[in-house]
């Protein structure tokens, strides 16, 4: 795996979708699977034979008797045709394929496990199962006799960390949004499948290929990175920030305290603003680069250049009567002053990497 802007994403072989790691998946709901475990690889499913039995790996090797005028539906889902079953995190709703006077379609059935059996009437029905943040449907047609319904679920799970020189970043400076497609092949989706996933969560998406756009902090510290999710798989990527966190302050004389209602902005070489904020000291998470600090304090502005190193937290100290400069005079054209736009080189970009 790859990221955008030359940072190395780390990923593990991806490992078996198995129960043990599907209790912290998200949505998850259902009941656990009765052994605990995914079964064997099996192959494809086998027909039932006249008296109801099927291959022994399949859940539903007997089936029940259903009431009279039903007939006895056992559903389960796979990973693929040659795949383990879905142990469990699976919602199954089944709905009449015929909607009422008001258009919608009523729903006749649902079920939070495994593999359930359904006792439905002749008709036509939709079958709607949902795991995490895969779905599949399927029409099928009931008549007199009972059978198995088994299901494709094309799905696999990631798991996301970062870090910053091997050092992980806490869970509550990070966070992740996963688009479709791939970001260094130019076939990126412009909307987030998934917004606002936290390290160390389950995350269970259709098979296929995404990116993911890592923010660390709330400066510009922002990578992007390719992934691929298979299915009945769970991939565990590292994505590597190059970034720091700098502290902010205004003093009278080196080492002193921070002066207070200071007014701040960090812009970098070009004059754009990457962050502003006000207070006696400020924190931003902000990628390796260098950076000048503005200060405003008491009708006077002050500033100072500073650089940033990957992993070297710092604090940033603008002392008074060392720089001066005169405050910016406002402009009738629209043009930028100190203030900056925020929108230059190293602003939060989804199509740049700030690291």
């Amino acid at each position: 795996m790859l990221a955008a802007g030359g940072t190395c994403v780390r990923a593990q072989n991806a490992a078996p979708l198995n129960s043990g790691t599907l209790t912290q998946a998200m949505p998850f709901v259902g009941t656990q699977s009765p052994t605990g475990q995914l079964p064997s690889r099996v192959g494809p499913p086998q027909p039932l034979t006249p008296g109801g039995r099927a291959n022994p790996s399949d859940p539903h090797a007997i089936l029940p008797q259903p009431p009279p005028g039903k007939a006895a539906i056992g559903m389960s889902a796979r990973f693929g045709a040659a795949e383990p079953l879905v142990p469990r995190g699976l919602v199954w709703r089944i709905f009449a394929d015929q909607p009422e006077t008001s258009g919608a379609y009523p729903l006749v059935a649902e079920a939070a496990e495994p593999a359930p059996v359904f006792f439905l009437s002749p008709g036509g029905y939709v079958v709607h199962v949902s795991y995490g943040l895969a779905s599949v449907a399927r029409r099928i047609v009931v008549g007199d006799d009972s059978r198995r319904e088994q299901i494709i679920m094309s799905a696999g799970a990631v798991q996301l960390q970062s870090d910053v020189d091997d050092k992980p970043i806490p869970p509550e400076k990070i966070s992740y949004d996963i688009f479709e497609g791939s970001f260094l092949q130019g076939r990126a989706s412009s909307r987030p499948f998934y917004r606002g996933a936290n390290s160390g969560d389950l995350i269970i998406l259709p098979a296929g290929d995404y990116y993911v756009v890592s923010t660390y902090g709330d400066g510009n510290a922002v990578i992007q990175a390719d992934i691929a999710v298979a299915a009945g798989k769970v991939t565990d990527a590292t994505l590597h920030h190059r970034a720091a966190e700098v502290t902010l302050r205004l003093v009278q004389a080196k080492g002193g305290q921070p002066l207070p209602d200071t007014q701040w902005s960090v812009l970098s070489p070009g004059g754009d603003a990457i962050k502003e904020s006000s207070g006696a000291v400020p924190s931003f998470v902000l990628a390796e680069g260098r950076y000048q600090a503005i200060a405003r304090y008491d009708g006077k502005t002050y500033s100072k250049e500073f650089d940033v190193e990957s992993g070297k937290d710092q604090p940033v100290e603008v002392t008074i009567g060392e720089q001066i400069t005169a405050p910016a005079s406002p402009q009738v054209d629209g043009g930028d002053g100190l203030e900056g736009s925020g929108d230059g080189d190293l602003g939060v970009s989804a199509e740049g990497s700030g690291d």
